[in-house]
């Protein structure tokens, strides 16, 4: 018999995903354990393997649309076996003896294809599709109507561009994150002159090494340190039991900009790792974010969360938390501003802060004593290196 490939569970509460990108096609024959498609959930993009070996029948899903736990991704025949004809069509009415009934060609096309062509005003049964077994698709359909482009309202033209992919993604957390958290954000900023000479001084040797020292370490140890003091920022919530869960362990997420969107690979144990192994494993991090090589298991677990947006030129800002952490710290643009220091005006390097955190969790007191701690790390470093990892 015809075996239906569903999707299987992945894990870590994943209920669905978009279809990236199929690396087979009907007809071709597979092996067991085969990579045949790439699948993007809300954590990262996912290879799923074929359960068995056999030919490829049928493709379910297109590339593009939503695939949820337990849906037939394709049809698997064995060796000798085949999948009984869909009928294509249907008789049309006969009203003269003899005549045999014609066969009306029906449409292959997935509910999200009809309703877009429903849309853009396009007739299916004009195109010619290029899909599987001679399906039509979204393509298909934005390729005859200029609407699946540019079209206008009242005012004058507009481009539509589908929420998809890691986009779609980003918009159901942030919404979730929003929706479930009571979020507070206090700024502040830190005198780094100290931390910017430590770091221009080691950066090109480290270089030659071909390790990039950026800001980033530090800001973790920093955190790190800050969070051990004040742990009901190391934490989470459990909505069913009303419980605050706090973390024992230190898992920092890390904001990447990608060409799809914003990603957070997680350094797991900061708190265990020196400057240099964190400078390492950022770098790694970064690029295979970057390039979508990066594993479910490198972007889970996160327990409190680093968004530098300072690279891009802003200030201060109010970050979003990256649920289901209870707070980020947002890093801005590093400056120079004159400061007071020992009762003079001087020029100084100044990094401000933005620090966003569930008011369900803790209090104002608590997370303005968190970031004053965050940057009494800063603008002093050696305090980062005394007694601790």
């Amino acid at each position: 018999m015809p075996y239906d490939f569903v999707l299987p569970d992945l894990g870590e509460g994943i209920t669905e995903g978009e279809i990236r990108r199929w690396l087979v096609k009907e007809g071709d024959a597979i092996e067991e354990h085969q990579t045949v498609l790439e699948i993007e959930t809300d954590k990262a993009v996912v290879e799923v393997p074929s359960p068995k070996k056999g030919k490829v029948l049928k493709i379910n899903k297109e590339e593009g649309e939503i695939a949820k736990v337990g849906e037939a991704l394709m049809t698997i025949a064995e060796e000798g076996e085949s999948m009984e004809e869909k009928p294509i069509g249907k008789p049309k009415s006969v009203s003269v003896v003899g005549v045999l009934p014609e066969e009306e060609e029906e449409v292959l096309a997935t509910p999200a294809v009809r309703a877009l062509a429903k849309e853009l005003g396009v007739k299916l049964e004009t195109l010619k599709g290029s899909g599987p077994g001679g399906s039509i698709t979204k393509d298909d359909v934005a390729e005859v109507s200029e609407k699946g482009k540019k079209t206008e309202d009242q005012y004058g033209a507009i481009e539509r561009l589908a929420i998809k992919g890691l986009r779609r993604t980003i918009a159901k957390n942030l919404t979730l994150a929003q929706k479930t958290t009571a979020f507070v954000t206090g700024m502040d900023e830190a005198d780094i002159t100290e931390l910017w000479s430590l770091r221009e001084r080691e950066k090109k040797a480290l270089i030659e090494k071909g390790i990039h020292l950026t800001f980033l370490p530090f800001f973790i140890k920093a955190v790190h340190h800050a969070l051990a003091e004040h742990p009901l920022l190391n934490a989470s919530v459990d909505e069913t039991r009303e419980e605050i869960i706090i973390k024992k362990y230190y898992n920092i997420g890390i904001a990447v900009d990608t060409p799809d969107g914003l990603m957070v690979p997680v350094i797991k144990n900061a708190d265990k790792k020196t400057i240099l192994e964190l400078a390492s494993e950022i770098q790694g991090l970064s690029v295979k974010a970057r390039e979508r090589k990066i594993m479910l298991e490198e972007i889970k677990g996160s327990t409190f969360t680093i968004t530098n947006y300072g690279h891009f030129g802003d200030w201060f800002a109010t970050p979003i938390i990256n649920y289901p952490d209870v707070a980020i710290l947002g890093t801005g643009k590093i400056s120079e501003k004159p400061w007071v220091k020992d009762g003079q005006i001087v020029i100084r390097k100044i990094l401000p802060l933005s620090l966003t955190f569930d008011h369900r969790v803790t209090d104002g007191v608590d997370s303005a004593k968190f970031l004053s701690k965050v940057i009494q790390y800063l603008e002093d470093p050696a305090l980062l290196f005394i007694g601790s990892a």
